[in-house]
């Protein structure tokens, strides 16, 4: 029997090393992790560096912890999220292999389409999760237990599309964890400034991914998956403008218990100037630009988080 064609995916990145210099029987997989779309690693990641950054404006000088975001702790961190986000999509693909073939954006992925059996795809996701382990170790024990109560939540998220209206809420919960991570890292405990930029984090996760979902909705009416996209319907500008209105009013008290000074706030600022494009430019029948506006989060987030970096240094002058 000839073995499928492996061909790109709708929102891949085109021309991504994964579908070119990769080799041919490794390429389904990369596509399982999702390599060959990096948005997601770095929105699970943003998270875990603006934690760590929140946690050096909040410590300033204080030993063991450097003035600044720790560079140990961001590059476990993107190791990390590379590692678990790949986890977790291939989770998520192993539970909707049947969803996903009512999905034309979705039906090409390895699973349903043939690329991958149902045993490599769990060989695959094993693997993934030692490495996020092994990383997950390197951390103090509070971080470590901190870690491992995301589990849970990471195991709910694929089956609420079936029967609950707003799974992106769940979504949120996991994707924010590092929201938590940074501050654990540093301190080895968790404080309100950690769990106020959890929460800013999570609305910041519902709004982009509904704005994300925007490419499926008439699929996901014909197949029944709920998402938020669906729930808003009419309004989902509305949705997602008040998805990021709760991010600032989350994140706002966060810097402040923090210590943030200006250029934190000035960066906040920007990043809020950016959320506002974002709803400005939605237009519920553009799955397209839908697509670009979710992409362009990595961008807002990156602005947030050297915005705080340069906070901390410009202290420790």
């Amino acid at each position: 029997m000839d073995r499928p064609t492996v061909s790109s995916l709708p929102d891949a990145v085109r021309g991504h090393w994964a579908d070119r210099l990769a080799p041919a029987s490794l390429r389904p997989y990369l596509r399982l992790a999702r390599i060959e779309r990096p948005i997601g690693w770095w929105l699970l990641l943003l998270p875990c560096w603006w934690s760590a950054a929140l946690a050096a404006i909040a410590g300033g000088q204080s030993w063991p912890n450097p003035p600044w975001p720790n560079p140990l702790h961001c590059l476990l961190f993107l190791i990390g999220a590379v590692a678990m986000r790949g986890a977790g999509c291939t989770y998520n693909d192993i539970v909707d292999r049947d969803l996903d073939t009512r999905v034309e954006r979705t039906r090409q992925r390895p699973l349903p389409s043939g690329q991958v059996g149902l045993k490599g795809a769990l060989a695959f996701l094993a693997l993934q999760a030692l490495v996020g382990l092994a990383v997950l170790l390197q951390f103090n024990a509070f971080a470590i237990a901190t870690g491992f109560a995301s589990l849970g939540i990471v195991a709910l998220y694929p089956f609420m599309k079936r029967f609950f209206w707003l799974p992106q809420i769940v979504l949120g919960l996991a994707f924010a964890w590092g929201a938590l991570m940074g501050w654990a890292a540093a301190f080895g405990s968790l404080s309100l400034a950690a769990f106020l930029l959890y929460g800013g984090s999570i609305a910041w996760v519902v709004g982009y991914d509904t704005i994300y979902a925007l490419q499926d909705i008439e699929d996901d009416e014909i197949a029944g998956i709920k998402s938020s996209a669906r729930f808003f319907g009419d309004k989902v500008r509305l949705g997602v403008a008040i998805c990021y209105a709760l991010t600032l009013a989350f994140m706002v008290p966060a810097f402040v218990l923090a210590g943030a000074g200006k250029v934190a706030f000035a960066g906040l600022g920007l990043f809020a100037l950016h959320l506002a494009w974002q709803v400005a430019r939605l237009d519920r029948n553009d799955g397209a630009g839908a697509l670009r506006l979710f992409r362009s989060n990595r961008n807002a987030g990156l602005i947030l988080f050297a915005a705080m970096t340069l906070d901390c240094v410009i202290r420790a002058l």
